[in-house]
């Protein structure tokens, strides 16, 4: 597919729509069923999710990934990114900068579509929150079978993917009935004042039309941004009259001359901007931690989004863990008949019985079991349903979600016994982690093990209960691998736990001896895949080189004299579409693949990595990686080895995100498989992984004061639940360009453009995704200043909202990712491409731009206080060297890593307090750790970098360096 070299990534181009190759799901069809309700909401936390901080996330058409997009309000819709690897199987893609690894991506312009039966909300919430996610992924995927929230289902064909199951829209010859008595029910606004109008205005609504004309959010109470602008006329009048802003919104539009003004960083962590909605739509919308916006304010048309030269894209953390879920078990789950929207917080009542879709606009009935509230033992008051209440919620799923019977939590870890493995010394720890986390494996009763290693031969591990000890089934056939026993290796956790402890504390010693340096990955990742296909699961890989015997074999594609080349780097890429091609058929098996990574030599992690990317699996590396020599690796490796194993993991899950009409979604970026046209398909899901979604503007938004978009996960729980997670979003949509750039995100803009250069660097080359950011700023300075035209002023001019994206940019292109003339492992930099396109905005921005705080001279002005623990609240700082002082100790939040800078002259009694060292000359030269000391100083160090790790997906090391160490 032509991309143009050097184009800006935020240049718009017209997708077509891409083909796609569904997979199968791998096993039957159930016969179908009724809703049966589900009893309880347990195994996932109350999470009463009001986040007022929201976000939407907007995708940039301009770096144009996998394309597809269609119009209609009906369509369904599911934005999700696949991972640094885009496999591109859309010959329609148009040209211009192209990322996001998506096996098969398509997006209808409508919101997809997914019903179920309307959940009575049940006021209980579960503290399992792998029961939590499950709810999510099932009701996404229930979405193709009935449109109508009957309880028998009778209005929907037998589903027979998970395509049908996440549901789209009627088929040609079933037009939606108008009678719709048992639809699922909208989530209303009732119980927001503003809503309440459109509640009263019944009759003035009560027209199907589904047009925008009636859109909910005209009579919602929402009012057009009517402040006028108290001190900036002058900016006003060259903006062409700004449509009324608060305070805040002035501040983000005051120009900034980036060669004047120097302070540009808050004191604090920078938060997005928050929507200018009115209160009672702040209160309930959907967090920006879970679900943010590139733009808080959608323009109208997309030629107004062209003007502003920004993406529109959405960034999406599904999963992630939550203090409160409301979790709502329900005969009925309510959806609208038309897109398959769930009833969420800013749909519209017009009486008690019909519900207006915010996404659509087709007018709905309430079923009757939706009247009844079982929170407040209530009738007649939908609107104070927890699905109307709440933009984050979890169903529990009926067996009309289900392909099959929810799958048992099953793990198959598959290790490489190596002499390269030996030497690094990784499994030896590997099994005291497993040993001691056994207990804490997200699953129930039904929770299956398996153990699979391997050199030039592959072993097997018979477990069965009733044997004394286990027996290892060696198969050294590598080129058609079987499996010697097909009842004995994957066994039931609870029944032959004590062999598997056997077996885990005699499997270091095992190979301690090996001398086989040959490594067969491939064959031994064929027979996890055979050994886990009949149920599905997870499949842990430890690998410590590079792949050498039968399948998947590689030879090493570096050149080290190559790492600091400024030409271009070479081999981003994977060398052979075996580990792809493997990888989809664990998907369409519902099996997902983890990579862990532990290699001091090149191991070609583009091509590896291709086996996680397209499974919707992890990836973990640890460059040179030995138990020894490389003390603070091993205790990272310990610290992510113990999150990864007690983590809360969803299985055999699908995702759709659906949009207000108008909208369409084009691109994916994150870890997955485009089961369908627009279903995403996640073998495994985890807490710790993001997605990432590029949109445009199809047709116009005048009609709509609103724009929402709803994210639907459906899953199955560690527990044998299915759950279905939705998330809705809401932001204001405007005609002003003024309002754009008040309303831009730049962190979640960065992200966006970070993934889109990411897939440039590997379908164009590392040249061009650079030229592009930068053009990106080029750009959007350009755009701004040739529309503040009468503000003559010199200098690099930017709304202040975008003052920092120039130091972003600039951050980005020094990451690994994106370097040239620094020398740069390649595998090291494919796995940061991996990050950029799997974490969540919060950890990547602290890689691309760290955090910066002095820490000698805190005091308790601005503490926390949590748990009676004071948390001192340094101010952040500019990431200068005129910032630091020899007389100070610093310390750098990188994400993974803190760096704690001590300044020559730094006070010794910091350096005795907090480090337990008599003075400087006495800092050992690798120090790794802060030591517990009983000084307030101590306590509030560490009490400062506690707060910074809580909930941070990986374990972030720390090292203390010395400003004369490289004196």
């Amino acid at each position: 597919m032509p991309t143009q070299m050097g184009a800006p990534l935020h240049q718009y181009n017209t997708f077509q729509p891409a083909s796609t190759t569904a997979v199968q799901p791998g096993y039957g069809v159930a016969p179908p069923s009724q809703l049966v309700p589900t009893v309880n909401g347990q195994g996932s936390s109350a999470h009463q999710h009001y986040d007022q901080s929201h976000k939407a996330s907007l995708s940039y058409d301009s770096f144009g990934g996998v394309t597809h997009s269609s119009s209609g309000g009906d369509a369904d819709r599911l934005s999700s990114g696949t991972p640094s690897t885009s496999v591109h199987s859309s010959p329609g893609r148009q040209q211009g900068m192209q990322y996001g690894y998506v096996a098969n991506s398509g997006a209808s312009s409508a919101s997809a579509t997914t019903s179920g039966p309307a959940a009575a909300p049940s006021s209980s919430s579960s503290d399992d929150d792998d029961d939590e996610d499950e709810e999510e992924e099932e009701e996404d995927e229930e979405a193709g079978g009935d449109t109508s929230s009957s309880s028998t289902g009778s209005a929907s064909p037998v589903p027979n993917s998970y395509d049908s199951l996440e549901g789209g829209n009627y088929p040609d010859s079933m037009p939606p009935s108008s009678d719709m008595t048992n639809q699922a029910a909208p989530y209303g606004n009732y119980g927001y004042p503003s809503m309440q109008p459109a509640y009263r205005q019944g009759p003035a609504a009560s027209r199907t039309d589904s047009s925008p004309s009636h859109d909910p959010y005209s009579q919602s109470g929402y009012q057009q941004y009517s402040q006028p602008f108290p001190t900036m006329s002058q900016l006003s009048a060259a903006l062409g009259g700004l449509s009324g802003v608060p305070e805040l919104e002035v501040e983000a539009l005051r120009p900034v001359n980036l060669l004047q003004e120097r302070n540009l960083l808050p004191p604090r962590p920078l938060e997005g901007p928050e929507p200018n909605l009115t209160p009672d739509l702040k209160k309930v919308n959907c967090s920006p931690q879970t679900f943010r916006c590139t733009l808080t304010s959608i323009p109208q048309t997309q030629a107004l989004l062209n003007k502003a030269r920004l993406p529109l894209g959405l960034l999406l953390h599904p999963f992630r863990d939550l203090q409160q879920l409301p979790v709502i078990t329900s005969n009925t789950i309510v959806r609208c008949r038309s897109c398959r929207t769930y009833i969420n917080p800013f749909v519209t009542f017009l009486d008690q019985r019909r519900w207006k879709c915010n996404l659509c606009y087709r007018v709905n009935d309430v079923p009757d079991e939706f009247m009844y509230n079982p929170v407040t033992r209530s009738y007649g008051e939908p609107h104070k349903r927890p699905e109307v209440q709440n933009s984050t919620v979890e169903f529990i799923a009926s067996s009309d979600y289900m392909l099959r019977p929810p799958q048992p939590a099953a793990y198959l870890f598959v290790l490489d016994v190596s002499h390269n493995a030996v030497e690094a010394g990784y499994l030896k720890y590997f099994c005291e982690s497993l040993l001691e986390n056994l207990d804490k494996l997200p699953g129930d009763t039904r929770t299956r093990v398996g153990f699979l290693t391997f050199d030039n031969t592959i072993h097997f591990y018979n477990l069965q209960e009733g044997l004394s000890q286990p027996q290892m089934l060696v198969v050294s056939d590598i080129d058609d691998v079987f499996i010697p026993s097909h009842d004995s290796l994957m066994v039931n956790l609870k029944e032959s736990k004590e062999l598997v402890k056997d077996l885990l504390t005699s499997l270091p010693a095992m190979f301690s001896q090996s001398r086989e340096t040959h490594s067969a990955l491939g064959p031994a990742l064929q027979a996890a895949f055979k050994l886990m296909s009949p149920t599905g699961g997870r499949v842990t890989v430890f690998q410590t080189q590079l792949p050498t015997l039968g399948a998947g074999a590689l030879q090493s594609r570096e050149d080290p004299n190559q790492r600091s080349s400024t030409k271009g780097v070479q081999h981003l890429g994977p060398a052979t579409d075996f580990y792809k091609k493997l990888a989809l058929d664990c998907s369409g098996q519902q099996i997902g693949v983890d990579l862990f990574l532990l290699s001091s030599q090149y191991a070609d992690l583009a091509s590896l990595s291709c086996i996680s990317r397209y499974s919707a699996g992890s990836i973990f590396y640890y460059p040179s990686f030995h138990y020894i020599h490389n003390p603070a690796q091993l205790e990272k490796f310990q610290r992510d080895l113990e999150r990864y194993l007690t983590r809360k993991i969803g299985f055999e899950a699908v995702m759709r995100i659906r949009c207000t009409k108008g909208l369409s979604i084009h691109t994916f970026h994150g870890n997955f498989f485009v089961r369908s046209t627009d279903l995403l398909s996640l073998a495994n899901v985890n807490p710790d992984s993001a997605f990432a979604v590029q949109m445009s503007i199809e047709d116009s938004l005048a009609d709509s004061s609103l724009a929402c978009f709803q994210a639907a996960l459906l899953y199955t729980s560690s527990k044998g639940k299915r759950r279905i997670r939705v998330h809705t979003m809401c932001l204001p949509v405007v005609n002003q360009l003024s309002d754009v750039y008040a309303g831009a995100d730049v962190q979640a803009i960065t992200c966006l453009l970070a993934n889109m250069a990411i897939d440039r660097s590997i379908t164009s080359s590392l040249s061009d995704a650079r030229d592009a950011l930068v053009n990106a700023v080029v750009d959007l300075a350009s755009a701004y200043k040739s529309n503040v035209s009468n503000l003559q002023q010199s200098g690099l001019v930017l709304p202040a909202a975008m003052s920092l994206f120039p130091v972003y940019i600039l951050s980005l292109l020094k990451q690994k990712a994106l370097r040239t003339g620094t020398s740069t492992r390649l595998d090291e930099r494919v796995f940061a491409m991996c990050e950029f396109k799997t974490q969540p905005l919060q950890q990547m921005m602290r890689m691309v731009h760290p955090d910066l705080y002095r820490l000698d001279n805190m005091s308790d002005q601005g503490a926390l206080h949590l748990n009676d623990t004071v948390v001192p609240q340094p101010h952040l700082l500019h990431l200068s060297a005129e910032r630091l002082s020899r007389d100070g100790a610093f310390l750098m939040d990188c994400g993974y890593v803190f760096y704690l800078w001590i300044g020559k002259s730094c006070n010794e009694m910091f350096i005795r307090d907090v480090l337990g060292c008599p003075n400087y000359a006495s800092i050992p030269p690798n120090m790794s750790h802060i030591p517990d000391l009983e000084t307030l100083l101590s306590e509030r160090v560490r009490a400062f970098l506690d707060w910074l790790q809580d909930n941070r997906a990986f374990s972030s090391m720390i090292h203390v360096v010395k400003d004369d160490i490289f004196s």
